[in-house]
């Protein structure tokens, strides 16, 4: 049966007398126009309704996905072409609306809970059901729901931090859909993230459908996630206008908000209290995955009759039912395709691995490159960086895996002859015009780039695509434990000694702890930092570093140094991202012409093509002319850790619709009520 939703008129017409209608306050739920009496009767009509929303909030969603390449970009990790407006001082203003304050799916989730769960049971145990078909998969739908609510909510709150809560559908009554506008203070909103959580997880409990579906262990997955970055950003951004009752709070000019009290009692017992939620969920699927992580053999399979490498498979297969570490994945179809393994075949289409991450990868013996040499030139063992060769040599298997090197196999099975790929990696085309083909920074990634060239058709190949991986959790637990002990337990040292097993490093962490210069981490890694200043602790540095490198261009970054307050140095000290070593190297006559000149260009003109020598030997994409934007490197706004909320919502929840300072919400941090408008710090 198919459903038909309709906006509801009531509301409009309720509303016109103040120029919006009321839709536009949070994004109004369409009721169905057939009755939920009749519809919400059958599991099979939960399932349907629950499918919808996969596609709408599950990470990496839509037809067309590009797989690893556009998740980290404009983060110290990888760069595009272009610089984000986030990164500049200026660039980045209020905007009069933005589909980010969006409310739709959140409704219309609430829309299903609203009418299934008197059908069911408001207790969740069943003990009303009236719907029929299977009472283990009629639970799973509706913890579906749950956990699918509780995403939505979470990849909207780490934009904004305060968000109102709501749980069910609107009435046309304006006056309630103005009150459910009111911000709730953000740790309330991520404790109603966990909630919903602990819901889904209850009642998928019991029943494992394919990991093509949402399941209880990935709920307690996401719940570790969302635990850890609420307890870390509490712990970073204390005392600060960006937490409740931090100076400067806005919340605090709103009656609903001045007399603020933390549930626990105060910050504190607020960063315990998720950090404590986030080892225990972690700890839950660490257990049972952590001798089930896919197998590496830190080779990348050549030729037919070569060994396969499951852990580079995992990111480029097709089915990944066979992955028991992979929690969620989607499935893809020729006529229902993705470009993953074709961005991959080419350079990334225009986003570039940056030199800072390259040599952040830990020595195989787990020692930092620095440890050995210069990074140009290394002492035999880090053989430097004057070819991509060289910096591969003798590293942690991510990236040897992952970075493409010139002259390797990218093609093992041409089924599909005729098309234009890179059967064999060329040198890297830093100065091509066609970004589809741009190698960005000379560093490119094969994560996700299949050996089999019918993956590789425009709109049409189908491997699959990782969405969540079991061995976050090993990596949440560890950095949840030490955060809230500041010791590292035998648990924690286990999860940390199996992730470094399979990446084909040493165990032996205390070395890496040891060999550790926290002044030299800081040239590669914004992680090195938090509110600004250099971390001494370099066991937890090294916990993020662990993170950082396992988790390559999977869409963590963003959030990571986000929630670790870890770009307040960008503020007087700009980051100039570089890509690998072009000048005096010979990697420099890869560019050479046919007569023995130069194809490069560096003369500052209009025809530059790469940046100069005189500015750096290494390549560096935003300075090939002075005036782009970001040829003074990125930099940051205090602001720009939580996004402006739109100018729109201020007039839809003031009294008379045009006085923005009536409205029942308030702006986040540093950011002025003016449409067009900067960040003011």
């Amino acid at each position: 049966m198919k459903i038909r939703h309709l906006f509801l008129t009531a509301a409009s017409i309720l509303c016109g007398s103040i120029f919006i209608s009321c839709e536009d306050f949070l994004d109004r739920e369409p009721e169905s126009s057939i009755s939920p009496e009749i519809y919400f009767t059958d599991a099979s009509q939960l399932q349907s309704w629950a499918d919808k929303f996969y596609s709408a909030i599950l990470p990496s969603s839509g037809k067309n996905s590009y797989g690893f390449y556009a998740e980290d970009k404009h983060t110290d990790n990888q760069i595009a072409s272009d610089t984000p407006n986030r990164l500049t001082k200026t660039l980045w203003k209020v905007p009069q609306d933005d589909s980010n304050w969006k409310f739709e799916n959140i409704y219309q989730l609430n829309y299903f809970l609203d009418n299934v769960l008197p059908k069911f049971g408001e207790n969740l145990d069943g003990s009303q059901n009236q719907i029929s078909g299977d009472l283990q998969s009629i639970r799973h739908y509706i913890g579906e729901i749950y956990f699918l609510r509780a995403l939505d909510y979470f990849n909207r709150y780490q934009k904004f931090g305060d968000f109102p809560i709501v749980e069910h559908a609107l009435t046309d009554d304006m006056e309630a859909t103005t009150e459910a506008s009111k911000r709730s203070p953000r740790n309330e909103v991520a404790r109603f993230i966990l909630s919903d959580l602990d819901k889904a997880a209850t009642l998928m409990d019991g029943i494992d459908f394919a990991t093509t579906r949402i399941n209880r262990d990935l709920a307690l997955l996401l719940k570790s996630r969302v635990a850890l970055y609420e307890g870390t950003f509490l712990k970073y951004f204390k005392g600060t206008a960006f937490v409740p009752n931090g100076e400067g709070w806005p919340g605090k000019s709103k009656e609903y908000n001045a007399n603020y009290e933390y549930p626990s009692g105060n910050i504190d017992n607020e960063i315990n209290f998720f950090l404590d939620e986030a080892m225990a969920a972690s700890k839950e699927v660490a257990e049972k995955y952590k001798g089930q992580l896919t197998a590496n053999t830190g080779m990348l399979q050549q030729a037919a009759d070569d060994p396969e490498n499951p852990y580079y498979n995992m990111f480029c297969d097709e089915d990944l039912s066979s992955y028991p570490e992979v929690l969620l994945w989607r499935q893809y179809t020729m006529n229902k395709g993705n470009d993953i393994a074709l961005a991959a075949n080419m350079g990334n289409w225009g986003v570039g691995i940056t030199r800072s991450f390259v040599q952040n990868f830990l020595m195989a013996d787990g020692t930092p490159v620095y440890t050995h040499g210069t990074y140009a030139d290394g002492d035999g063992y880090y053989m430097g960086d004057q070819t991509i060769a060289d910096v591969r040599t003798n590293r942690d298997s991510r990236l040897s895996l992952f970075l493409k090197e010139p002259g390797q196999t990218n093609i093992v099975w041409d089924d599909q002859p005729g098309q234009s790929l890179n059967l064999i990696e060329p040198v890297p085309n830093i100065i091509v015009g066609d970004m589809q083909r741009a190698y960005t920074t000379g560093y490119a990634l094969r994560k996700g780039g299949a050996l089999n060239s019918k993956y590789c058709i425009q709109l049409k190949g189908y491997v699959a695509l990782v969405c969540y991986r079991a061995v976050e959790a090993l990596l949440n637990y560890m950095e949840a434990s030490y955060e809230r002990t500041g010791t590292l337990d035998a648990t924690a040292l286990g999860y940390w000694q199996a992730i470094r097993s399979r990446a084909g490093i040493s165990t032996d962490i205390d070395a890496t702890i040891a060999a550790t210069e926290m002044d030299k981490e800081a040239e590669n890694d914004w992680g090195a930092y938090s509110g600004g200043k250099l971390l001494t602790d370099k066991t937890l540095y090294n916990i993020r570093r662990e993170r950082r490198c396992e988790m390559l261009a999977e869409a963590l970054r963003n959030m990571d140094v986000c929630r670790w307050r870890a770009m307040d140095q960008l503020i007087t000290s700009p980051y100039v991202p570089q890509g690998f070593h072009l000048w005096n190297t010979p990697m420099e006559h890869w560019y050479d012409n046919s007569d023995g000149t130069s194809a490069l260009v560096s003369d500052g003109t209009s025809n530059s093509n790469v940046s100069p020598s005189s500015y750096s030997e290494y390549l560096c994409p935003f300075q090939k002319t002075s005036n782009q934007i970001g040829y003074g490197g990125f930099t940051w706004n205090m602001a720009h850790y939580l996004y402006p909320i739109p100018i729109k919502q201020f007039l839809l929840t003031s009294p008379d619709g045009t006085n923005v300072e009536e409205s029942v919400i308030y702006q986040n941090p540093y950011w002025p009520i003016k449409a067009d408008a900067s960040a003011e710090k």
